[in-house]
């Protein structure tokens, strides 16, 4: 009964998205009877959908059998974890959680959208209810995870073992809310063309939104990352998947846009680019929706393989995307440009900082869909790789990250790149003493290695700098210095973190990349294998049982001259009976930010295995440095500034009898 009610509150949910976008985009000139209204249907589109969603999510948990989708996806001996993980672990499920994120964030901007216009406020709840239209019904009528089965089998099939893991706990979620999240920004860009309503003020209201959704992708894609790293069993943390460009792309520009959103709110600049960023990004969400739910690309990520869905998709995605830029080209025209401002300004550095952003967005867009487009209409295949995207994004991020420091030193409108100079020094010889000391403990070798080290210290040393000269630190004592340190604005704070992260990450990539080692051995019990400086010996193997599998399981002893010595570490290769997949577990030891990465292989030869180590150097500083700049991003948030919205303009007060006389 639970699913039928769970079912049924869906169907609320559209119909009400429907009425209320109707209702919305009708009545938005100044009816505060429809403002009231969109903004209790949104609330109401929040709870109906959230029941559906833990109706579905109790189904899972209880073995309802009687549920095809839990057939499909779930069994009896899972542990709960992994039930409940199975709920998204589909493409319908996966689908109800992406209307769950959408009515999520739009419920937040009816209740915490107080200080919005009532007309600008109606016109983005009626944008987001069109869009949570649009994707419950497709969910309904193409992908309803609700159908029952009769009579119910006695036992699931499972979820896919490799997805069975504390990570796609995490994973999903997270990423939904990030570039889900983007369509609010879409919704207010909308809006805003609608409305005329474009200004320093329309930033300051979509930008506590944007920095939100990007905080929470940048979780997404590096959790995402580190799950591919540890349970696939590959070694490697990034491989330019079609799947995780889908998500990568929207980050690239939704970093774009926030940056964007900074220049038109401090100087109602970039007007017009600013919104065309804010459509963007969401319709690059559209378009990893597509990707992932069509069917187009074989992937772990990817669910759906019924064509009709991925027709439903693609006609949505073209629908949105090209209404918001036909309304967008509508209106441009009659938008000003904004202030006026010099090349070498906090402005000009920020739109250079754009131009590489959606520069690389291109090419990882390219790239991307080249191959998809040519067998659709050639029928020829070609993979376009890591070199492609390596060389392509490198090529544009080095500059980019070389700039990253002047910004924050930079004045508004009019900028001294000398006096900025000068300012950083400090910050250049600490980075050229580091580098120098670093190039030389490596050898002095002819790579770029130690140029990519010496660009990540730059950004992380430009970071610090940008603290230390708001606090005045060299210009007035230290305990007034501290003093000012203290009282910066969490905004202040919050740059500065994010990009001390991304250089954290720049630094990780450089020493994963540069200086990891791998070799692959044949190993019998008692030998042992030399790898960077570390001796591991293969102790042997066992037979394990898990809850819903069984596993031949490796133990490895390692030998590290510094750090630990003789710690163990074990690697399984798993087969689940339901389904009968074999995974493998990698087995890692971490120590410091670097780790050894063990996988045991296949039998070779006689009572022998092929084992595959990897000793990698600094990785774990990859997915520090996202939580760093997550955090920051996260930090901002709390700054009072970013909730109370733009402020209102202050009543003029009549002059007193007699005044002025």
């Amino acid at each position: 009964m639970t699913i039928e009610l769970g079912h049924f509150a869906l169907i609320l949910a559209f119909v009400l998205a429907i009425v209320q976008t109707g209702v919305g985009f009708a009545f938005w000139r100044g009816s505060g009877l429809a403002e009231r209204f969109v903004n209790q249907a949104a609330i109401l589109q929040f709870a109906l959908v959230g029941f559906a969603f833990a109706a579905l999510t109790q189904a899972f948990a209880a073995d309802d059998f009687s549920l095809r989708l839990a057939v499909e996806h779930s069994h009896s001996l899972q542990p709960m974890i992994y039930k409940l993980t199975s709920v998204w672990g589909n493409h319908e499920g996966s689908m109800l959680l992406f209307v769950l994120i959408l009515v999520l964030f739009g419920a937040a901007v009816a209740a915490f959208g107080r200080s919005l216009p009532a007309d600008l406020k109606t016109l983005v709840l009626s944008s987001q209810g069109l869009m949570v239209a649009a994707f419950s019904g497709f969910v309904l009528f193409t992908s309803n995870p609700f159908w029952r089965l009769d009579p119910a089998p006695f036992e699931g099939t499972e979820l896919n073992p490799v997805l069975q893991d504390l990570g796609l706990a995490i994973h999903p979620p997270l990423l939904y809310l990030g570039y889900v999240g983007f369509s609010i920004c879409f919704s207010f860009a909308v809006a805003a063309l609608i409305s005329g309503r474009i200004d320093a003020a329309w930033a300051r209201w979509v930008r506590p939104w944007t920095l939100a959704s990007w905080a929470f992708l940048t979780l997404g894609i590096a959790m995402g990352s580190y799950w591919a790293y540890y349970e696939l069993g590959w070694g490697g943390w990034w491989f330019w998947d079609p799947v995780e460009n889908a998500s990568f792309m929207p980050w690239l520009s939704g970093t774009a846009l926030l940056h964007s959103a900074i220049v038109m709110e401090k100087r109602n600049a970039l007007r017009i680019w600013t919104v065309f960023l804010a459509i963007i990004t969401f319709s690059l969400s559209l378009l990893g929706t597509f990707l992932v739910r069509s069917g187009i690309l074989t992937s772990v990520h990817s669910f759906a393989s019924d064509p009709t869905r991925g027709m439903v998709i693609l006609t949505m995605l073209a629908l949105f995307i090209g209404g918001a830029f036909a309304l967008f080209a509508l209106r441009a025209s009659a938008l000003r440009s904004g202030g006026l401002f010099a090349p070498i300004s906090r402005e000009g550095a920020l739109i250079l900082n754009n131009l590489f952003l959606s520069a690389a967005t291109a090419g990882v867009l390219v790239g991307t869909l080249y191959p998809l487009l040519l067998e659709a209409l050639t029928g020829a295949r070609i993979t376009v790789g890591a070199p492609f995207f390596d060389v392509t994004f490198g090529a544009l991020m080095v500059p980019l990250l070389l700039l990253v420091p002047f910004g924050p030193f930079l004045a508004w409108k009019r900028g001294d790149l000398g006096a900025v100079t000068q300012r950083l020094l400090a910050a250049i010889i600490i980075t050229v003493v580091l580098s120098l000391l670093v190039f030389g403990f490596l050898g002095f070798p002819l790579t770029l290695a130690p140029i990519g080290l010496a660009i990540g210290i730059w950004v992380m040393a430009g970071a610090i700098a940008d603290l230390a000269d708001r606090a005045a630190f060299g210009r007035t004592a230290w305990r007034q210095s501290l003093s000012r340190l203290r009282g910066l604005p969490r905004t202040a704070w919050s740059t500065a973190i994010a990009h001390f992260g991304l250089g954290v990450t720049v630094i990780g990539v450089v020493c994963a990349s540069a200086f990891q080692t791998e070799i692959v051995t044949s190993m019998r019990p008692g030998e042992t294998a030399q790898i960077a400086g570390y001796s591991i010996s293969y102790q042997g193997e066992e037979e394990v049982s898990g809850p819903n599998y069984v596993a031949e399981r490796g133990t490895f002893w390692i030998d590290a001259p510094f750090f630990w010595r003789d710690r163990a570490v074990t690697s399984e290769r798993r087969i689940y009976p339901a389904s009968g997949t074999p995974t493998t577990e990698a087995g890692i030891r971490t120590y410091g930010f670097s780790q050894m990465y063990v996988q045991f292989g296949e039998r070779f030869g006689e009572g022998g295995r092929v084992v595959r180590l990897w000793h990698k150097p600094f990785v774990l500083l990859i997915w520090l440095g996202a939580v760093i700049m997550a955090g920051g991003g996260f930090f901002s948030l709390t700054d009072r500034r970013m909730r109370i919205g733009a402020p209102a303009p202050a009543r003029r007060k009549a002059k007193p009898v007699g005044a002025g006389q």
